[in-house]
């Protein structure tokens, strides 16, 4: 007890610990988890955000490229005086295209020495030199396609927003240069575009040449931009120039972001979109603190209560030990009470019985007794060791030691046979019902302790009823037993006897002790009050149940379950009478008996019965018997319960040994026998008759005789 308290207080200051380090440690592993789980989300923004603005992007410039296209085919083939000629309406036609595109601020058609000749801007276009831009000079010294060149701001006298161009390269027939095609392009454009899109703090845009030189970004900055591309963030993204997520500081503003970045497909152009980790982080602690807000007062309460339980517990443990001394107290009186009550319960039966037998033999010893009467006491005597035998039989029932002798059969048979011995035994003014199902309730029990246990129970109806009224005996299958008990349960369900009675019920205060032995509602002198105690005893021991329902004034249901079997059944004999001796026709009989009176016995009776006996008092003198000449004897008869090796040991030798010989085991009670059985081998139950001893001696003498007589041809 002192170790379970100490146990209990140490298992409280554990779960102490545990109220505090076990939060902790899932608050770490939650935040490890939320963490890597955050940055994964966010990964996945920033790819679905990054596919967005690249998609976009590639519109733009498949559109710019579209317009440049369309320019060069309206100019086709007309000389630079032709488009001077033609100035107005080719204004008209720039003019026009450049407003059905956003992006566009302004398209232009140059000379081959720079100067306008066209443009969507004004008419006539100024007198203005433009060779020293990039997006004409790329395209001098031979064709290079679509080219995006570097963020201008207007020249004069053209004023608004900085753009960067867009150029094609202007030939004439013989492929010499004539010139370019631009269309200057609004950074604002994209940067309003991602101001829509990147609405999440810290979101990031930008849109830069593969030579490093920034586009357009969001959000803006107020100068010119070019990425350095020996730099961290140039060799990573020409480590990986396709497309990828990386995590950088930027150069511009020195803010740590995770970038995705792809190249636009045909253009020397890079989208990137990306999310500063300072945002990612605020994510994470913001779901991080909602866990706190929840975790850290339940996490604190629940510490508070196990400090309560602990100043409790040790409270109630001061309280248990007085309670414990004053109950171990109690329940030592109780138990000395119990044990007085069976003891003066068995004796006053046994004294009973003792009273029949001393009178009986006093009586016998008088010369001049008649024979008739001398007939009557010795039948006395014998009357009553058999109720002895059933007391003590009653007893090891009750207390699941009873050495049962399981065999498959079908109740059915067995409670119609046994309603017809019922009746007589409980009069004719009650009315018997039998009801049993048409399929087959097989079980596999010990068929002679089934029908004790229904007798029994049918005894206690007829008790219970004052001999008038009505009995129903009920057999049914049954899934499962009303409540779980101790042996598993059946794979085949259970069979259910079930015997009803119409008499006065059990009183409340008498419902809980009905099994106990020796407990009797009946007068002095009517009843044992063991025959429940066998029902219950034999239940337990088959691993089954027994159940009862009762109403006081209506009556009582027993019920008896016991584990169905599947198989063959074939209908038992109810218990009989004794049969007369056989004689033993010279059979030799080994028998091995500590009892000195007992063993005498049995070897003068078996003398007397035709019978070679020998007897010896234990098993060591019975092997050397056997080993000195095991064909001397046809059947070993050897007691159980013996100092040194038991009976069943002897047996086990004997069949070590391979002596070809029937052996039959005698005993009153045996823990070995009640637990696992007789092993096989046939078993007689103490007190034994001389007619019971010579019947069993002579089934198995027979059988071997049955069996020598069989292996005799087979060998010769």
């Amino acid at each position: 007890m002192q170790t379970a308290q100490r146990n209990s207080l140490r298992l409280l200051q554990w779960m102490m610990a545990a109220s505090l380090a076990l939060p902790l440690a899932l608050f770490v592993f939650a935040s490890a988890v939320s963490w890597t789980s955050i940055n994964e989300t966010a990964d996945r923004e920033i790819e679905r955000t990054l596919d967005v603005a690249h998609e976009h992007a590639l519109k733009v410039f498949e559109t710019i490229d579209r317009c440049l296209s369309e320019i060069a085919e309206v100019i086709r083939g007309i000389p630079d005086a032709g488009i001077s000629s033609r100035e107005e309406s080719l204004h008209l036609r720039l003019k026009q295209l450049t407003a059905s595109l956003p992006q566009v601020k302004s398209t232009w058609i140059f000379d081959a020495g720079g100067h306008a000749l066209a443009n969507s801007l004004v008419v006539p276009a100024p007198d203005i030199n433009f060779s020293d831009r990039d997006y004409f000079k790329a395209h001098i010294d031979h064709d290079i396609g679509t080219y995006i060149g570097e963020a201008h701001t207007p020249r004069p006298p053209y004023q608004g927003a900085a753009f960067f161009a867009v150029s094609r390269r202007r030939q004439n027939e013989d492929g010499s240069f004539a010139g370019a095609i631009q269309a200057s392009v609004l950074p604002e454009y994209f940067e309003n575009f991602y101001a829509r899109i990147g609405r999440e703090p810290g979101s990031f845009f930008a849109l830069g040449r593969t030579d490093g030189a920034v586009l357009a970004r969001f959000p803006t900055i107020d100068r010119d931009l070019r990425l350095d591309r020996n730099g961290p963030l140039g060799q990573k993204l020409a480590a990986n120039p396709n497309g990828g997520l990386i995590t950088v500081n930027s150069p511009a503003d020195g803010i740590e972001r995770r970038l995705g970045y792809k190249q636009l497909a045909e253009y020397p152009i890079y989208v990137s979109a990306g999310l500063e980790t300072s945002a990612i982080r605020a994510r994470w602690i913001a779901t991080m603190s909602q866990h706190l807000i929840f975790g850290a007062p339940a996490t604190a309460l629940l510490f508070f209560l196990l400090a309560l339980a602990l100043r409790r517990t040790r409270h109630l443990h001061v309280e248990a030990e007085r309670r414990t001394e004053a109950e171990e107290a109690l329940k030592h009186g109780q138990r000395l009470e119990a044990l007085g009550q069976l003891t003066g319960g068995v004796a006053h039966d046994f004294n009973n019985l003792l009273t029949v037998i001393r009178a009986s033999v006093d009586l016998l010893r008088r010369p001049d007794l008649p024979e008739a009467r001398r007939l009557r006491y010795i039948e006395a005597i014998s009357d009553t060791v058999s109720r002895a035998a059933k007391l003590t039989g009653q007893l090891l029932a009750f207390a699941r030691r009873q050495t049962l002798k399981p065999e498959r059969f079908d109740v059915r048979q067995n409670v119609q046979t046994l309603g017809e011995m019922i009746a007589t035994l409980i009069g004719s003014r009650i009315e018997i019902f039998t009801q049993v199902p048409d399929q087959p309730c097989l079980i596999n029990a010990d068929a002679g302790q089934f029908e004790t246990a229904i007798i029994n129970m049918a005894v206690n109806a007829r008790d219970a009823m004052d001999g008038a009224g009505r009995l129903t005996i009920a057999v049914r299958r049954a899934e499962e037993l009303p409540s779980p008990g101790a042996h598993p349960p059946s794979p085949y369900g259970y069979v259910a006897v079930s015997v009803e009675d119409t008499g006065i019920g059990i009183p409340p205060d008498s419902f809980g002790r009905i099994f106990e032995p020796f407990f009797t509602t009946k007068e002095v002198g009517q009843g044992t009050g063991l025959g429940l105690s066998q029902v219950f005893g034999f239940a337990k021991q088959s691993g089954g149940e027994v159940a009862v329902a009762s109403e006081v004034g209506k009556g009582s249901t027993f019920t008896l379950y016991l584990p169905r079997a599947v198989g063959d059944g074939r209908p038992q004999s109810l218990l009989t009478d004794d049969a007369p001796p056989v004689d033993g026709s010279g059979m030799a009989v080994l028998v091995v008996e500590d009892n000195v009176e007992v063993g005498k016995f049995a070897a003068d009776a078996l003398t007397q019965l035709g019978y070679t006996a020998t007897l010896v008092g234990n098993a060591a003198d019975a092997l050397e018997e056997l080993t000195a000449d095991p064909t001397r004897f046809d059947v070993v008869f050897t007691d159980v319960v013996m100092p040194g090796m038991s009976g069943i040991e002897l047996a086990q030798e004997i069949r070590r040994l391979r002596f070809d010989l029937p052996i039959v085991l005698a005993s009153g009670y045996s823990q070995v026998l009640s637990q696992q059985g007789s092993y096989g081998f046939e078993l007689l139950q103490k007190p034994y008759s001389i007619e019971q001893l010579s019947r069993v001696l002579y089934r198995v003498g027979r059988w071997r005789k049955v069996k020598d007589g069989a292996a005799t041809p087979a060998s010769s």
